[in-house]
């Protein structure tokens, strides 16, 4: 069992703190129960929200994540939109200090992540955050 999974970055090693959609990066990695492979770099070249939970970046961000072949989405914090990307893709919470440490909790989850995107487009959003913040 293996994913391509994109995770919301400024920087490529840490969450931004701000909603998926307003990273400058989706970096993607295939994850298996064996590995976890750096694919690419995704520049988020979305348009700029006219409104808040504006429909047109949903759309932006979910072509740009289709065409990289991306099936989860992992960030720190949604906003609105992620009613509309939940559709598209398995939407995960975390909260780790580094994408390497999240990284290695997603392997340990990839059965949840599979019945998630089984679910097709009535999946939950699944919330890994650790309870201690």
């Amino acid at each position: 069992m293996e994913f391509i999974a994109a995770f919301s970055t400024d920087d490529g090693k840490t969450f931004m703190d701000e909603h998926s959609g307003d990273a400058r990066f989706f970096d993607v990695y295939k994850i298996s129960e064996k590995e976890t492979v750096f694919q690419k770099r995704i520049e988020n070249t979305s348009p700029e929200e006219k409104k808040h939970a504006d429909p047109e970046k949903a759309k932006g961000i979910g072509r740009l994540l289709r065409q990289g072949g991306v099936q989860v989405l992992v960030s720190k914090v949604f906003g609105p939109n992620v009613k509309r990307m939940k559709k598209q893709f398995v939407c995960i919470m975390m909260n780790d200090a580094t994408i390497a440490e999240s990284l290695k909790k997603l392997r340990e989850k990839l059965p949840a992540i599979r019945a998630e995107w089984e679910a097709g487009e009535e999946r939950n959003i699944l919330n890994f955050k650790d309870k201690l913040l």
